[in-house]
């Protein structure tokens, strides 16, 4: 039973792995026996505090821009010899980015640049991954709740997330028959950075707090705890779904 949790032996690449949601999967991963690839875009100093504090034997960092086709084969010609002749045991898609303003103060390029990353990163990763994976595969994408419900100030980023989960939706089904399972991660409210956009932070932490039921945020623990349930054997019958984490905030609204 116990091996049904376990993700030891597996190596696992995880996007944006070295701050926020992803930091906290790639912390959960390889305190439990994961290998992990953690890829990043800026701020090495603190990608190097990350591998030093888990061990470059568990971590792997690799610097590169995932909006970029020299970064993606930057990326993957890093993984050659981590992988080292082996298969990849699951990918995690945490890097995201967006702009947070009203839909008329926006531009095309910030349409580009949020698309780029959130959406179209993870295709490319897909298509470059898929004869990587090892049978039994996990896949996992981090979404969010604008894909499904109005924020306000987040047209961009929802949209994009929006687009992710259709995507994994359809690679959940053509990935099936070669055994990888493809799912998505949408926590609830998660004290990161990223809250640190909006210009009304302390006002939307309130608002929230209110709504959710227990008036708990969401732990990066409690996230990255369900991460690692879909990555074990014991998730194998879950392919192409939403996973919210969220301590019923979606039920309240």
């Amino acid at each position: 039973m116990k091996q049904l949790f376990s993700v030891a032996g597996k190596t696992i690449l995880v996007t944006g792995g070295t701050r926020g949601i992803g930091l906290a999967i790639t912390r959960a991963l390889a305190k439990s026996g994961a290998t992990v690839i953690a890829n990043y875009a800026r701020d090495q100093k603190s990608a190097l505090a990350v591998q030093d504090e888990l061990g470059a034997q568990n971590v792997n960092i690799v610097r590169a821009d995932l909006t970029r086709d020299k970064g993606m084969d930057k990326l993957f010609e890093a993984m050659v010899p981590i992988l080292g002749g082996k298969t990849l045991d699951g990918l995690i898609h945490c890097a995201a980015t967006g702009i947070h303003a009203p839909f008329d103060q926006l531009q095309l390029k910030h349409w580009d640049w949020t698309m780029n990353l959130n959406a179209r990163a993870f295709f490319d990763l897909m298509v470059r991954t898929k004869d990587l994976f090892t049978r039994g595969a996990s896949v996992i994408a981090l979404s969010s709740e604008g894909a499904a419900t109005a924020i306000p100030n987040y047209s961009l980023v929802g949209a994009s997330k929006g687009a992710l989960e259709s995507l994994c939706r359809h690679l959940a089904i053509e990935m099936s028959a070669a055994g990888v399972r493809v799912n998505i991660l949408s926590p609830g409210s998660v004290l990161t950075d990223a809250w640190d956009a909006f210009p009304d932070k302390e006002q939307r932490l309130q608002t929230t707090l209110k709504k959710i039921p227990g008036g708990k945020l969401t732990s990066l623990e409690e996230v990255s705890s369900v991460a690692l349930f879909l990555c074990a054997e014991a998730s194998n019958a879950i392919n192409g779904q939403v996973i919210i984490v969220d301590h019923g905030e979606r039920i309240s609204n």
